[in-house]
């Protein structure tokens, strides 16, 4: 969105409380002044605004020159790859420049509205997000069920194969963004919820699993990482999250989903990792393995989902991920009641499946064992 000086004068207004006379506008450092200048701040650019308070305002520097910067943060491909990035560089920066001597001051958080006005944000402390409710049951409390009766249900098979065909929909839409895919391979070895920071959260002595056994999984997932840079036409839509507690059913097959996570663009196989890693997860709680009507239930979903969207490279893409959402399953801080047996087994198929070159779902239960 274009700035003019019009805008900037009505926000420099109401952040004085009185009104200003804008006197001339400037690209920082490059000389650019003028209506250049203003094309020169949508690359992020910073402008100096020189003004002056109107001497009719009760203010002891009425009719004296006064000057500010306004800064935008750009997008680019170190860090600030997504608008929410951008947001949290301003909200960082106002939080710190004032704290350390000698820092040029920050003196307030500019909003820049749908409608064009440029708004103050500077006495805002925190933000908080605002949602529909929407009443319904988790799905892992149907999965709890069965893991503890046994037995599933024709309605349980109905609604796996619903949450198939919603991802098979939503990953069909595609998107062209390098930047973003090489974003979300890096979130998902280094992020703080990505695979490093599910290492750091274990135990330093935490018997299943040694300081070498979480470094093994991190290296494991770097050399993938760089696997699979290349592969930036696989950047879709995704939820991000796609796990149990995070789809509530309504009434039968009937479900919405909440907390989309990490964006709105990635990896299918990060959705589809997550939610069928909770088959085997439960599985393993009740028989030791995927077996019963957990592993019906997977194969049932694999199954549906390769039917509604081929996909040939998929099972030679996830094998991160899966390890990536066993660190979490077998995570004692996440899940401290887990048996050693179960947070074991998780632990090998996260070490194993990083190994093998094609991702055998037909034969997860092989990559189980030490």
């Amino acid at each position: 969105m274009d700035l003019n000086p019009a805008m900037i004068e009505a926000y420099l207004s109401r952040w004085q409380d009185g009104a200003v006379q804008i006197e001339g506008i400037s690209e920082l450092g490059g000389g650019t002044s003028g209506a250049a200048a203003l094309k020169a701040f949508g690359y992020g650019r910073p402008l100096r605004i020189d003004y002056r308070l109107s001497p009719s305002t009760a203010d002891a520097r009425s009719g004296q020159p006064q000057q500010v910067v306004l800064r935008q943060v750009s997008r680019n491909g170190f860090g600030r790859e997504r608008a929410s990035d951008c947001v949290a560089e301003v909200w960082l920066d106002f939080n710190a420049f004032n704290r350390l001597d000698r820092h040029v001051q920050a003196q307030d958080i500019v909003g820049l509205t749908r409608d064009g006005r440029l708004e103050s944000l500077g006495h805002v402390e925190s933000m908080l997000l605002l949602t529909a409710y929407v009443p319904g049951q988790p799905y892992a409390d149907d999965l709890l069920r069965i893991r503890d009766a046994g037995v599933s249900t024709e309605l349980d098979r109905e609604r796996a194969l619903a949450l198939a065909d919603y991802l098979a929909a939503i990953h069909a839409v595609p998107h062209d963004d390098p930047l973003l895919w090489r974003r979300r391979l890096r979130d998902l070895v280094g992020h703080g919820e990505g695979i490093m920071g599910l290492t750091d959260s274990y135990p330093r002595d935490f018997p299943l699993a040694t300081a070498d056994d979480l470094r093994a999984i991190e290296d494991a997932a770097n050399r993938w990482r760089w696997k699979l840079k290349p592969l930036t036409h696989r950047l879709c839509q995704v939820h991000g999250d796609f796990h149990p507690f995070n789809v509530l059913f309504t009434e039968r097959t009937g479900f919405t989903v909440i907390d989309r996570s990490r964006g709105a663009w990635g990896e299918p196989a990060d959705d589809l990792s997550c939610m069928t890693i909770n088959y085997l997860f439960f599985g393993l709680q009740r028989y030791g393995r995927l077996a019963g009507p957990f592993e019906a239930l997977y194969r049932a979903f694999w199954t549906r989902y390769l039917e509604r969207r081929q996909d040939a490279e998929l099972c030679a893409v996830i094998q991160p991920w899966f390890a990536w959402r066993a660190l979490v399953l077998a995570s004692p801080q996440w899940y401290s009641t887990l048996s050693d047996e179960t947070r074991r087994a998780l632990l090998s198929f996260a070490r194993n499946v990083m190994r093998q070159e094609h991702f055998a779902w037909q034969e997860i239960n092989s990559y189980l064992s030490a």
